[in-house]
């Protein structure tokens, strides 16, 4: 597990330059203490949700082997809101930007939607590049997930479009949310590329309807609109 990527899937991206300077891996996460936390710099609500965060990580001295069996014992099929978002002209930024300054753009904008995402108790599950895979309703079920992801969705093209590029370029978002049945609880990969696996057509439909949204825009799928109701004004995608 990548220790800046986590903290910034739990929207605490400000603390990882002090985790890296103090040499804070996963082997000693489940150690940390309050006053360790507080010496860091975290605030008492930050010092909290880490906690909290610690301990849903389960031990960190669990064999690899047992760690992969349990968990596919523990997979289960549920319904799961997925949010897929994309930086829009990443590719011409790109080929404009030096790689120093493209490398500070993507991170800007991934630190933005984990904040986001941490906010409605979203689960970031995978930076691709310029797309981010977003878990609603998994590890942490809401009657309202649907929404959750929807909401944040709006946010996250808010808070993008206030970024800028060095040279002073609006950035904007894309986003598609969708919601189905899912199988999710498997364990693939190995080290560091290990990751939760979700199975279903679902995360591919909010793929999918990012790619027709506008710049600034989000799209949802039938299924996700049934849930949200009228909560929300919405208009119809045509094509």
């Amino acid at each position: 597990m990548d220790i800046g990527v986590w903290l910034r899937g739990l929207g605490l991206s400000e603390y990882e330059a002090a985790f890296h300077e103090n040499k804070i891996g996963v082997d000693v996460l489940a150690e940390l203490t309050d006053e360790d936390l507080r010496q860091l710099g975290l605030k008492l609500g930050d010092r909290k949700r880490l906690t909290k965060a610690i301990a849903a990580l389960g031990s960190p001295e669990t064999p690899a082997k047992p760690a992969k069996a349990a968990a596919a014992d523990a997979a289960e099929r549920r319904q799961l809101t997925v949010m897929f978002s994309d930086l829009v002209g990443s590719t011409a930024l790109s080929a404009r930007l030096d790689p120093e300054d493209m490398r500070r753009v993507i991170r800007a904008y991934q630190d933005a939607v984990s904040g986001v995402v941490a906010r409605y108790d979203g689960f970031v599950a995978k930076f691709m590049g310029d797309g981010v895979l977003t878990y609603f309703g998994f590890p942490r079920a809401h009657e309202d997930d649907a929404a959750r992801a929807v909401h944040a969705g709006l946010e996250i093209a808010r808070v993008v479009a206030g970024l800028e590029t060095p040279g002073r370029e609006k950035l904007a978002a894309r986003i598609g949310v969708a919601t189905g049945l899912v199988v999710v609880g498997d364990i693939v990969g190995e080290g560091a590329a290990q990751e939760q696996a979700v199975v279903g057509d679902t995360p591919n439909l909010a793929a999918r309807l990012q790619a027709f949204a506008e710049a600034g825009g989000v799209v949802i799928s039938a299924a996700t609109r049934r849930l949200v109701g009228d909560g929300f004004g919405l208009r119809a995608k045509k094509g």
